[in-house]
C-alpha cells in the first residue's frame, strides 16, 4: 500500500514514510493510493484484536509483518475493561449504542492512541532515533495520546489544550500526568487556535530541522485506521444485512472512518453527523458553505469546534482525488475565509452524510429523556448523537457512538438528571494530584520556542 497527500497526488509514500510525519509537508492529509476491500464472512467468530488485524494490515503490509501487528494489537487492547472491547447495546427496537469507554481514559480516543503508542514503540526499537509527538486538544484527544505514551523511551509529547476551555477531568488527566517526557500547553485560545499552530509548526523548517516531529490528532492516518475497526465490530455483533451509524463528530475523524469502512466493504446505509452549536459540519453538508465563524463554549466542548480538519479528506474524495482543486479550495479558504462548493460537489456530500446541529438546551433535554426513559446516562457529546438516534424510525438499524464517560463531564449530567453521578475510582483520584502545564499565548513562535528549549534540555 502506498500513500498519497490530498495536495499532491503524484505522492507515493510507504506507511512508515507517513507514520511519523503526521501531516504532508505540502500541508495536506494522507490516505491510501486504494481502498482494500474486507471479505465480511472471515471475520466472523473473530476477537476484536483479530477483526482489528484484518482491517488495519492491508494498510501497513509492506512494513509491518502480519503476526508481529497481531502482537502489537492484543497489547493494545489487553488494559481495555470490558470484554468484548467495545460492546453493542440495543437501546431501543433497531436502535443500538457502540460504547467506546472501556480504555484507561474512558474515551473513544483511546481505541486509537493506546494502538498508536504501541506502534511507535516497536518501531523505534527497530529503528532507533528521538521523536517529538505534537498534538492539538479540545480534550479526550490529549488524556488518550499521553496516557499512550507517558515514560515512553525516546518519545517527547507535547500536547496543546485551549486554556479553561475543556472539562475540570479532562485537564486532570492530562495535567497530572507529570512524567518527564509529557508537555502540557494550556494556549490562551480556543481548540481551533491550538490546531492551527500544530498545523503551522508540522510545516516550519526550524523545528523539521530540530527534530523528528510526528502527529497524534485525528490528521495521522494510523488513528483512522484504528478507528475504522469498531465500525466493522458493531456489524459483527449484529444480525443486520445493513447497518446505519450516527457519529458525535467536530474534527470529522471519527466519522471518516465510518467512510473508510464503507470504502472497504462494509455495508453502511446512512451516516449521520451529529454537532453542536458549532456547526460547520452541518453548514457544510446542508449547504454547501465552509466558513470561518467564532467558537461557542458549549456542553460538549470536544466538539468546539470550527474549523474541521480531517474534511480536507472527503473534498479530496468528492473532488474525485483531485489534489489541484484542493489547493484552489484552501488557497481561496485560507485568503478569504469562506469557501462555497458548487452543487455537483454538494451533491456528493449529501450522497453520504446527513448532519444536525444540537444546542445546549437540547443536549441536557435528551440526557434527561434517556435517562428517564432507559435508566441510561448519556456523556453530552454522546447526547448529540442520542438526540438523532431518538428522531430515526425503528424500521432500519442505527448505531449511535457513545464518546466518553459521563462522569468526565459530570457538571453538565447531573445539571440534566440532577443526580450525582459515580465516579470510577481513577477518575476521582485525580483530583489529590498535583498538576503540570505550561501556559502559553496564542503564538505559534512562542510554542515553537517553548519545544525546541525543552527537547535542547531532554
Amino acid at each position: 500500500m502506498k500513500y498519497l497527500s490530498t495536495r499532491d497526488d503524484s505522492l507515493s509514500r510507504s506507511f512508515n514514510d507517513i507514520l511519523y510525519q503526521g501531516l504532508s509537508r505540502d500541508g495536506g492529509l494522507y490516505l491510501p493510493k486504494s481502498w482494500p476491500k474486507v471479505d465480511l464472512l472471515s471475520l466472523k467468530n473473530k476477537s476484536y484484536e483479530e477483526v482489528a488485524c484484518e482491517i488495519i494490515f492491508p494498510y501497513v503490509n509492506e512494513n509491518i509483518e502480519k503476526l508481529d501487528l497481531q502482537k502489537i494489537l492484543n497489547e493494545t487492547y489487553s488494559n481495555f475493561n470490558h470484554e468484548k472491547i467495545a460492546p453493542l447495546v440495543e437501546l431501543d427496537n433497531n436502535k443500538f449504542l457502540l460504547e467506546l469507554i472501556y480504555g484507561p481514559t474512558y474515551a473513544f480516543k483511546d481505541y486509537a492512541l493506546q494502538f498508536l503508542g504501541n506502534l511507535f514503540s516497536i518501531s523505534l526499537e527497530k529503528s532507533p532515533k528521538r521523536i517529538t509527538v505534537l498534538g492539538a486538544t479540545s480534550g479526550d484527544t490529549g488524556s488518550a495520546a499521553i496516557h499512550s505514551f507517558k515514560s515512553k523511551k525516546d518519545i517527547n509529547v507535547f500536547i496543546l489544550h485551549p486554556h479553561n476551555k475543556v472539562s475540570p477531568i479532562q485537564q486532570k488527566q492530562m495535567t497530572t500526568v507529570i512524567d518527564k517526557n509529557i508537555f502540557n500547553i494550556a494556549v490562551d485560545g480556543n481548540f481551533d487556535d491550538c490546531q492551527k499552530i500544530v498545523k503551522e509548526l508540522f510545516v516550519n523548517d526550524e523545528i523539521q530541522e530540530s527534530t523528528s516531529l510526528t502527529a497524534v490528532n485525528s490528521i495521522n492516518w494510523a488513528r483512522l485506521i484504528a478507528q475504522v475497526v469498531y465500525y466493522f465490530w458493531s456489524y459483527l455483533q449484529t444480525d443486520k444485512h445493513q447497518i446505519n451509524f450516527i457519529v458525535p463528530s467536530g474534527n470529522f475523524g471519527n466519522i471518516f472512518s465510518a467512510f473508510v469502512a464503507k470504502q472497504m466493504g462494509l455495508p453502511i446505509g446512512h451516516l449521520h453527523i451529529a454537532t453542536n452549536s458549532n456547526d460547520i459540519l452541518k453548514s457544510i453538508v446542508g449547504t454547501g458553505e465552509m466558513k470561518k465563524k467564532s467558537v461557542f463554549q458549549t456542553y460538549s466542548p470536544s466538539m468546539d469546534i470550527q474549523v474541521s480538519s480531517n474534511f480536507e479528506r472527503q473534498i479530496f474524495e468528492s473532488l474525485n482525488r483531485d489534489s489541484k482543486r484542493v489547493n484552489e479550495v484552501f488557497e481561496s479558504f485560507s485568503s478569504k475565509g469562506f469557501y462555497q462548493f458548487d452543487d455537483s460537489v454538494l451533491a456528493k456530500f449529501q450522497q453520504i452524510y446527513k448532519a444536525t446541529s444540537i444546542d445546549d438546551s437540547q443536549t441536557l433535554e435528551t440526557i434527561k429523556y434517556v435517562y428517564e426513559k432507559y435508566n441510561y446516562i448519556a456523556d453530552p457529546h454522546t447526547a448529540t448523537g442520542l438526540k438523532v438516534l431518538l428522531d430515526k424510525k425503528d424500521d432500519e438499524a442505527w448505531v449511535s457512538l457513545v464518546c466518553a464517560h459521563p462522569a468526565k463531564f459530570g457538571k453538565a449530567v447531573n445539571k440534566a438528571i440532577n443526580k450525582e453521578i459515580d465516579i470510577p475510582k481513577e477518575l476521582s483520584n485525580l483530583f489529590d494530584k498535583e498538576e503540570k502545564m505550561t501556559i502559553l499565548p496564542n503564538s505559534t513562535i512562542d510554542v515553537k520556542n517553548f519545544i525546541l528549549e525543552k527537547i535542547s534540555n531532554a
